[in-house]
């Protein structure tokens, strides 16, 4: 039978993402869950492994991740909701190490769980699968906006463009009193100060979509940059970097002009004033979740996963990014396979763990996108 609370969480479940399930064992009250979804259901196989979880009534176990400190917000408070109301008994260790760092462990196979806000290439999906001689899966797990922020408050809501943000970078814009920068912000008053543009010091998935929509946008930045584009590049003399989105927010914070790229969270926590960018169609936007979600909805996902968030316009805000989680499809024993399964079905499916991303400006994933990630997961294992 199935127990009270893994029901509703199977329940809750189909209602967000339109699946059919045939609860064995389940009361007649309970069989059938049905939704009036548009799209097709997940397959019989990945409906009875879903079935066969649910069963589960407690998991204990450790799992440990580490990789993007872009999700690490919405992370941290997925785990202590899991930790304290779904499975007292399970405890999740993620590391906030940046992209490149957990793309290395995963692919050394020291963790059970990558994240980074960079997809891996087929390079790195055939070193992965050569730790264990299975294949690897990625999946995206939600999208998030990266945010020009200040330190200086009266700077809130400036307006900037691809190539003033690439030359104040390249250090071809050093005050906030520049020409360029008034033409964007005609009328209003620019202070006589330096800027001091902060970075990302580690291999990092946030500056992998930075560059990448900086090397779409702005030809400046492609004749001044090599590489233009990745989890690390050669920064100007004259910025300061700083370790994980933590860093950059305390260094922009501690320096007079102060202006950095942070995961729209993080300047949502601390409260940090922030740039309104101009997207594809020549509309200056603010990063709220509101406009991260504006930017995606048109978004098409391939099979394989690896995109990238470009040309946004309309109302979307154009500095938008994707987490994705690596994991294998076998080489876990039971328990560990067993979390691992339910924790990250729960962080991606159900409408509680939504309310905390939203709440910190993450957009989930629409419903289509999250049946195909339920079957993603549901193959952790599958090969053992």
């Amino acid at each position: 039978m199935f127990t009270k609370r893994r029901l509703a969480w199977t329940t809750s479940i189909a209602l967000t993402t339109g699946l059919v399930l045939t609860a064995c064992g389940a009361g007649d009250d309970n069989a059938d869950t049905t939704t009036s979804a548009d799209y097709e259901t997940i397959d019989e196989a990945s409906a009875e492994a879903l079935e066969a979880l649910a069963e589960v009534n407690s998991l204990s176990g450790n799992i440990n991740g580490a990789g993007a400190s872009f999700p690490f917000t919405v992370y941290e408070d997925w785990r202590v909701h899991y930790e304290q109301n779904v499975q007292s008994d399970v405890r999740i260790n993620y590391q906030s190490v940046g992209s490149g760092a957990g793309i290395t462990q995963f692919l050394e196979d020291t963790i059970d769980f990558g994240t980074s806000e960079a997809y891996l290439r087929e390079g790195e999906l055939s070193t992965a699968e050569g730790n264990r001689d299975c294949e690897a899966i990625q999946v995206p797990m939600l999208f998030g906006s990266v945010a020009i922020a200040f330190q200086d408050e009266s700077l809130d809501g400036l307006v900037l463009d691809a190539d003033t943000i690439a030359k104040i970078f390249t250090r071809d814009i050093t005050n906030y009193s520049d020409d360029e920068i008034a033409a964007l912000n005609p009328g209003r008053d620019l202070p006589d100060l330096e800027i001091i543009p902060v970075h990302r010091s580690d291999g990092s998935g946030t500056t992998s979509v930075f560059t990448t929509w900086l090397e779409d946008e702005s030809g400046h930045w492609v004749d001044n940059m090599d590489p233009a584009s990745g989890t690390e590049v050669n920064w100007a003399s004259g910025t300061v970097g700083g370790q994980g989105n933590e860093g950059v927010a305390a260094n922009l914070q501690a320096e007079t002009g102060g202006l950095g790229y942070v995961n729209q969270s993080y300047a949502y926590i601390e409260g940090l004033p922030q740039a309104e960018v101009i997207n594809a169609d020549g509309n200056a936007v603010y990063p709220t979740l509101e406009a991260t979600t504006a930017g995606i909805e048109n978004l098409e996902i391939p099979d394989n996963y690896q995109f990238d968030i470009l040309g946004i316009g309309g109302d979307g805000y154009p500095i938008t990014g994707t987490v994705w989680n690596f994991f294998y499809t076998c080489g876990y024993d039971d328990e560990t396979a067993a979390v691992l399964k339910d924790y990250w079905i729960w962080a991606t499916q159900t409408p509680e763990a939504d309310q905390l991303a939203m709440e910190l400006g993450y957009a989930p994933m629409g419903p289509e996108l999250k049946a195909r990630v339920l079957d993603e997961l549901l193959r952790i294992n599958e090969n053992n």
